[in-house]
């Protein structure tokens, strides 16, 4: 929580429940999220908002499920980014090109760019990132990577517990 107070965090969230593999009903069009996971965007985003946006830009994939979950993270879009859809090799250097200093940079995205993040940074991955989890990295002042950890939405309790504590 000190680090994301001081700006120097990296959060890698993937989209809520995608409608073409869920049942539950749909939002929109089929590439886009669940009522569901409308509802646990909303979560996610609140969670973020306890713990202060003041110094934290906003990107997502242009894709219709991750631009869903940052509108209802944040009642807003997020900057569309292309390079958050295609991922790949070369994603760390992205993420690190898109860090401005003392700024959090949230990125909303889709598992697979989370997994190709993950072996770029040597982060022993999950087979697949849960819907509206939360990848938490530190970057320092020399661009060196340190995974936190990851923030499930079952987690934010403890997480924000946590911050409490430190205020």
């Amino acid at each position: 929580m000190q680090r994301w107070h001081a700006g120097e965090v990296v959060v890698l969230v993937r989209h809520a429940e995608r409608c073409d593999r869920s049942s539950n009903p749909c939002l929109g069009p089929a590439d886009g999220i669940t009522r569901a996971g409308s509802e646990a965007a909303t979560a996610l985003g609140r969670g973020f908002e306890q713990m202060g946006m003041e110094q934290t830009d906003v990107l997502s994939s242009p894709i219709t499920r991750t631009a869903q979950t940052s509108r209802y993270m944040f009642g807003h879009d997020a900057v569309a980014q292309e390079w958050l859809a295609k991922c790949g090799h070369g994603l760390r250097n992205e993420v690190l090109a898109h860090k401005q200093a003392h700024r959090n940079l949230l990125l909303v995205t889709h598992s697979g760019c989370i997994k190709d993040f993950e072996v770029e940074t040597g982060f022993r991955y999950a087979q697949k990132s849960q819907y509206a989890s939360s990848l938490f990295v530190s970057i320092d002042a020399t661009g060196e990577l340190q995974v936190l950890g990851i923030v499930n939405t079952d987690g934010w309790p403890t997480l924000l517990n946590s911050e409490s504590k430190i205020k």
